[in-house]
């Protein structure tokens, strides 16, 4: 999967004003048919959405718990429309501000093709809402209105000019407020619907909010020379973590057991990423962090197969 002989990839520091006018200077992505399209995939904030449908269905297997198609495109549209909206506000602060040695080539694909990107979220937004409307039983509307609210909190700490209290952000990071909210997300439609919260699934829930956390936190260095790479490390605690979780948890419940050993094999996934990530370029290592989310596919498939 890793190609041996890149294109070059424009780089935001150079000459980043450049790079905001001229769209013959966009950041060029592999013309090898499968890595360009990971690479699409993650410029166009199409793998934000595919993690979050594939961990719902994962959520709501495990539980025992029937989604219906709507459910799934309620997540889809909205989390899309949630990583369009950030990312195209994050390049329009770097704009504003001049700090454009900040923004990375996902915001530069989102700021040239805003005038399809943007509609297209509205859109999206739009069939979102209605999906809320007339298919949300009123139940479960409290529940997810509080995530909603959460969402909102760090969506305007994060991007209007008055900034949450410095306190705060020094309790929790970024990248774990990120993961927590994306989890949770994922799992309010499972948790919706189940008559009592069991503690394998609440392992669950965290082994995946450690895992969505991490990712965040590995791009986030990756991309960042002033941080520390110490993603190896993280990434075995985690793994060590959720295969010994999976092993206590086979003997009471497989099936959640099986979903924690997979979040494990995507941490330990993260750790050949990171060692191999020097040798490869920046946009194919961002796009390859995301696929590491999606071994849960491994047990919808086995468990499709036993229906």
């Amino acid at each position: 999967m890793i190609p041996s002989k890149m294109e070059s990839v424009a780089h935001p520091q150079a000459n980043p004003l450049t790079l905001l006018k001229n769209k013959r200077a966009l950041p060029r992505y592999s013309t090898q048919g499968v890595q360009r399209a990971f690479h699409f995939w993650h410029l166009a904030s199409l793998d934000a959405p595919t993690v979050a449908v594939i961990w719902t269905i994962t959520f709501a297997r495990v539980a025992h718990v029937h989604l219906n198609a709507w459910v799934l495109a309620l997540i889809a549209c909205g989390t899309w429309t949630v990583y369009v909206g950030d990312r195209l506000l994050d390049a329009r602060r770097a704009i504003s501000s001049g700090a454009l040695h900040n923004l990375r080539e996902r915001h530069f694909f989102h700021w040239h093709h805003r005038r399809w990107l943007i509609p297209g979220a509205c859109v999206a937004a739009a069939i979102a809402a209605i999906l809320i409307v007339d298919l949300m039983p009123s139940s479960a509307r409290p529940r997810d209105s509080v995530l909603a609210a959460a969402a909102l909190l760090y969506f305007s700490g994060v991007h209007s000019a008055a900034r949450l209290p410095r306190w705060i952000r020094k309790l929790t990071s970024k990248e774990f407020v990120v993961g927590l909210l994306f989890t949770a997300g994922c799992a309010a439609p499972t948790l919706a619907r189940l008559p009592s919260l069991r503690w394998p699934f609440v392992i669950c829930l965290a082994a995946f909010t450690a895992l969505a956390w991490l990712n965040c936190s590995a791009i986030e260095r990756w991309e960042s020379s002033a941080l520390p790479t110490n993603t190896c490390i993280r990434s075995s605690i985690v793994s060590v973590a959720c295969f010994a979780s999976a092993a206590v948890l086979s003997f009471t419940d497989i099936r959640v057991a099986g979903i924690i050993c997979l979040a494990g094999i995507s941490a330990l996934l993260l750790v050949l990423l990171d060692r191999v990530r020097p040798g490869i370029s920046r946009l194919t290592a961002r796009a390859f962090a995301d696929i590491a989310l999606l071994t849960p596919m491994i047990l919808l498939a086995l468990t499709s197969q036993h229906r």
